[in-house]
């Protein structure tokens, strides 16, 4: 059988590569070969992983959607929070395609026996013949002549399977020792760090951080390095607001009897992209002043105020915030909305102002980089982490040498040295940045 070929040209396969990270895309099924039919589809895409379905019309449009989820007609919704549908139009080449993300993705995929359907908002193949039925609203918005110019003929439909690429380097671009003796080392450099000034028995640590990026993920994981099990101590999990509701400063002992170790992470509420939701910019100042007590129930409409009660007016230096963590999901990088990164900008703003260090914690780069999910000992080999790394810099203004990369503990019962390796060094590189602060506070003492 003669090769099957793509309809996409060079410059559109490349425009809608844009859409993902660093991916390849291989056709599974072309309609005019395998026929204008949902049972050929599912007998060439089901149970493939992630796909892409593009569909053409004699308008100019090029429009479908994208589903990590693999088709396997279960006849029920599939929930898929990387979902979206796009538009791009082939008589606009130099125009960036149109990404709309799923609005409730509980509802993304409707996973039947028919043609590929984004929830019920853009079903292809309708009644096995060369048409699309669209449904803007409740599961994608949109606006249909943009979508598709309103002209429901496809004169192709494809579908290709979207697998990443995880490029490996010949040498790594931070040197690390994957050894048990590098994981004693660390372990043995946070218990015995001292702050440097009196009166302050351990650094505190700000985690902040969208919804679902892993703050309370990374609190745990480090427990559990400590404890020497996977621990759950504080709420974690998938959700679409905030699990954690109040401020909480965690405390982590060396074992389950043992001292308390020098580093307090304290977790805050989720940032969200909507107004009047998540945490509050003037919370985040509030906190690292040490106003904030612990267990303090977070009003996403109104920040703390002095008169609130529990406020700490006359905060000690113990009190204080001594470094700062940003938590981005590797997953959802380049999918940061505009409105959330302003967030990030307006607390940078303020958060250097005050004259605190700050970090950036690279979370799930397991789940965002196949290279990685394979072996944790590569984060450093993976050119695409690398480029994650340097994206997350450019979006968020931090230099790259100030941003590192954790695994969390999520599904396993079991620790694994690699993971506990680049939690570690993520303690020691906050304990540097402390040190830091303190030192400045120092020299200003000095100076006054």
């Amino acid at each position: 059988m003669a090769e099957v070929k793509s309809n996409l040209s060079k410059q559109a396969e490349s425009q809608l590569q844009s859409l993902f990270e660093p991916v390849k895309l291989s056709l599974l099924y072309k309609a005019s070969v395998h026929g204008y039919n949902n049972a050929a589809f599912h007998n060439k895409c089901d149970r493939q992983g992630p796909t892409l379905t593009v569909g053409y019309n004699n308008s100019g449009f090029i429009f479908g959607g994208y589903t990590s989820m693999s088709f396997t007609q279960t006849g029920q919704y599939l929930a898929d929070e990387k979902a979206f549908i796009f538009s791009w139009k082939s008589n606009d080449p130099e125009k960036q395609p149109l990404r709309i993300p799923v609005v409730n993705a509980q509802y993304a995929i409707l996973d039947n026996n028919l043609g590929p359907s984004f929830g019920a908002a853009l079903v292809f193949l309708n009644g096995n013949v060369a048409e699309v039925i669209t449904n803007p609203g409740q599961y994608y918005t949109f606006n249909a002549a943009e979508l598709h110019g309103d002209d429901l003929n496809l004169t192709e439909c494809e579908v290709y399977r979207v697998e990443p690429l995880g490029y490996a380097l010949e040498k790594p671009w931070r040197t690390v020792q994957w050894k048990a003796e590098k994981r004693k080392e660390l372990i043995d450099t946070i218990r015995s760090y001292k702050p440097p000034v009196l009166l302050v028995p351990q650094v505190r640590v700000l985690l902040v951080g969208p919804v679902g990026a892993g703050k309370s993920s990374f609190f745990n994981s480090v427990n559990s390095v400590f404890r020497g099990h996977v621990t759950n101590q504080a709420p974690a999990g998938s959700s679409a607001t905030s699990l954690t509701t109040k401020f909480r400063s965690y405390f982590t002992k060396a074992g389950r009897d043992g001292k308390p170790l020098p580093v307090v992470l304290c977790d805050s509420m989720g940032l969200e992209e909507v107004t009047g939701a998540g945490l509050d910019v003037d919370d985040v100042v509030s906190i690292i002043k040490g106003h904030v007590p612990d267990r303090y129930q977070f009003n996403p409409s109104m920040a703390i105020q002095e008169d609130t009660p529990g406020f700490i007016k006359s905060a000690e230096m113990k009190d204080r915030i001594h470094c700062v963590a940003f938590v981005m999901d590797a997953c959802k990088v380049k999918i940061m909305s505009a409105k959330l990164e302003e967030k990030f900008s307006a607390i940078r703003k303020k958060v250097n102002f005050i004259g605190v260090p700050q970090l950036v914690l690279l979370t799930k780069v397991d789940e965002a980089c196949e290279l990685v999910a394979s072996d944790v000992s590569s984060v450093y080999k993976s050119r695409f982490i690398e480029g994650k790394m340097q994206e997350v810099g450019a979006r968020l203004g931090i230099p790259v040498s100030c941003i590192v990369p954790v695994r969390n503990y999520s599904t396993e019962l079991e620790l694994d040295c690699n993971t506990d390796i680049l939690l570690l060094s993520a303690i020691v590189q906050m304990l540097r940045f402390a040190d830091n602060y303190f030192d400045d506070i120092s020299y200003d003492e000095k100076c006054d």
